[in-house]
């Protein structure tokens, strides 16, 4: 089976290191699936559930902004904020929906539907919890 190389980097720490065969990204127009050989791409996040699969299996991180660098042996993402998704909880996600609307609170009317639409996103996480 084909891999590449997976790093995910927060500005807290380095959280993945490792081989994957494929990484679901929560990109921000839209989600992505990146294997071996894919085409170079970089793409803004979402938040969301972002998941490696390697040898030992799946693992998923939540993510929130940044940015994934994708070439055909490489995918490294910089997220803004990102937790292995068994650290994930109601208090993280909490913490993230604060972030949000202190942002829309923030936004310059032409950017107010992409604040609301960031609300969204997070808001939606808490059924990700599970997975």
């Amino acid at each position: 089976m084909a891999t590449m190389q997976f790093n995910l980097v927060s500005p807290e720490r380095m959280l993945a290191s490792t081989q994957a065969s494929a990484v679901e990204v929560p990109g921000a127009e839209g989600d992505l699936e990146v294997m071996p050989g894919h085409e170079p791409v970089i793409t803004t996040l979402r938040p969301g559930v972002l998941r490696a699969h390697g040898a030992d299996g799946k693992t998923s991180f939540l993510v929130t902004g940044g940015f994934a660098q994708i070439t055909g042996d490489e995918i490294s993402v910089l997220a803004e904020r990102a937790v292995p998704i068994e650290e994930a909880t109601g208090t993280i996600i909490d913490e993230m929906l604060e972030e949000a609307k202190s942002l829309a609170d923030a936004a310059l009317p032409e950017d107010k539907d992409a604040a609301h639409k960031l609300i969204s996103d997070v808001e939606s996480l808490r059924g990700t919890m599970a997975i």
